[in-house]
């Protein structure tokens, strides 16, 4: 498309990104301003940087947009985006659009914590648990895409999400649980969403910030050997101070209390994996001067919420930390990798480690320790066994014991896990959660092989710490899920009938 003397539409929005590169941050300036438009909505980007001439048409063929226009002025561009397709614009959508972005003064408060707490039920010795995420419908799914783009509001939404989540209730309560999740279905990830319900981030296609990375046609050959869709995946943008104005998911364990009487368990991610997948230096660098100290603002945010959540019922809340399997078996220091969105770089093991440690240490300080767990695994995101981490939790079993936490909820189906004994070397008072079916695994184990794995862990941890679970969520992302809603049910319930066995 050649450039022309003006614009001959009107845009809805505008901002200066100055020199910017694609490689620099423009494109997450770009997905900050185009993602509060309706569809239809028009976007204009000034841009004194050459290389915008090339990158921008081919990001706007890469997501679906239309470059309506663009004009050249000297050194001074102007670039005019559709969001959608120009023909999806109408009168009712070119009303003036909203503002990207709320200024830090105009923002809401920090919620408050209910007056009164729920009362939690105790959780029985050998429970059976999903970990958390379950297949979504195909319904689910698109209206999770319909919602981000705009096309579905917030109470349709959640509307719809309820009728997602009484369907996982009753799949869980055929196969017998002991403890209930939400199966996270109105989550386009395990962890992501977040950036859906925190102040100053917000979620971008993962294939925004192919250009961020070093080596980027390395990393997009990686993401298609790993099986990761990078045109559906969506990871966390930060563009201002991060804040807790809403709940992350409080609301999900809301719905969920009033369709079940058991015990309820919420996941949400910790605060290294956060910190990990947020800190994108080209971006978060014009908010924040450091990592730490965008993790002092992410450990905010995480307390406020853990403390909501124990106080609205919750009796257990599980801290997803994976990503430390990332910093001990990547094998390679300041590698960059896939492993569940962390994108930015790794200072080494023993840097990373304690890090990790102090983090999980200040987001619990001071809470129940016997309500709150870690759960930890190698990769999640493919059924594909020979892509996903291996080794065994030797150099990872210290920093777990220093974690202030009550329950450790593993993977330990697989034997990319190594053996079960080094957890002997956890805290005595803390309760062990044993990965005894594989979700990877399309078959459904053997009962007689499951009770064996279960025998194993009440030898060597006793009955009462013992808690039972899959080796990690049967759908870490929305778009991409491990197995099937049958498959997903069965796993659970040959752990239900092996625990059976034991008990009588």
């Amino acid at each position: 498309m050649q450039p022309v003397p003006g614009h001959s539409e009107k845009s809805d929005v505008s901002f200066d990104g100055g020199d910017l590169d694609c490689g620099n941050g423009l494109l997450l300036l770009i997905r900050k301003h185009i993602d509060p438009l309706p569809r239809g909505g028009l976007l204009e980007i000034r841009s004194t940087e050459i290389s915008v001439d090339e990158d921008l048409p081919a990001w706007c063929r890469l997501t679906g947009n239309e470059l309506v226009s663009w004009t050249k002025e000297g050194k001074q561009r102007s670039f005019l985006v559709c969001k959608g397709k120009l023909e999806e614009r109408t009168e009712a959508k070119a009303e003036k659009a909203p503002a990207a972005s709320v200024s830090q003064s105009e923002a809401e408060q920090p919620v408050q914590r209910r007056a009164t707490p729920i009362p939690a039920p105790a959780i029985p010795s050998l429970a059976v648990m999903g970990i958390g995420s379950w297949p979504r419908p195909r319904w689910m799914v698109e209206a999770m895409h319909d919602h981000v783009q705009g096309r579905l509001d917030e109470a349709a939404f959640q509307e719809t999400a309820n009728d997602a989540v009484r369907l996982v209730v009753a799949a869980q309560e055929r196969a017998g649980v002991d403890m209930m999740t939400d199966g996270e279905q109105r989550r386009d990830s395990y962890a992501s969403f977040v950036a859906t319900r925190l102040e100053g981030c917000q979620l971008v296609p993962l294939i925004d910030l192919l250009p961020l990375v070093d080596h980027p046609e390395e990393f997009e050959a990686e993401l298609r050997a790993l099986d990761v869709p990078a045109g559906d995946v969506r990871h966390p943008g930060v563009f201002g101070r991060i804040r807790r104005t809403k709940s992350i998911a409080t609301h999900e364990l809301d719905f969920l209390r009033g369709v079940t009487s058991k015990p309820i368990k919420i996941a949400i991610p910790g605060p290294y994996l956060l910190t990990r997948t947020m800190w994108i230096e080209c971006i978060s660098e014009q908010v924040y001067a450091s990592r730490e100290q965008i993790a002092s603002d992410i450990v905010q945010a995480l307390r406020e919420e853990i403390a909501d959540l124990l106080d609205g019922g919750a009796a257990l809340v599980q801290i997803d930390e994976p990503v430390l399997s990332e910093v001990v078996f990547s094998g390679a220091k300041n590698k960059r990798s896939f492993m569940c969105g962390a994108l930015s770089e790794s200072l080494g093991p023993e840097h990373e480690l304690g890090f990790a440690r102090e983090l999980m240490n200040a987001v619990v300080d001071g809470l129940p320790r016997e309500r709150i767990a870690v759960h930890v695994c190698r990769g999640n995101w493919t059924p594909d066994e020979s892509v996903a981490l291996a080794g065994s939790y030797e150099p990872l079993v210290d920093t777990l014991a220093g974690m202030k936490v009550g329950a450790y909820l593993l993977e330990m189906c697989t034997p990319r896990a190594g053996e079960m004994e080094v957890l002997r070397r956890l805290p005595e008072d803390a309760r062990i959660g044993v990965g005894v079916v594989n979700q990877k695994h399309a078959a459904t184990e053997a009962i007689e092989d499951v009770a064996a794995k279960i025998r194993h862990a009440v030898d060597l941890f006793g009955r009462q710490r013992v808690l039972l679970h899959p080796d990690c969520g049967f759908a870490t992302f929305a778009d991409n899920p491990i197995c099937s809603n049958t498959a997903a049910e069965a796993k659970l319930a040959v752990i239900a009938q092996a625990v059976e066995r034991m008990r009588n």
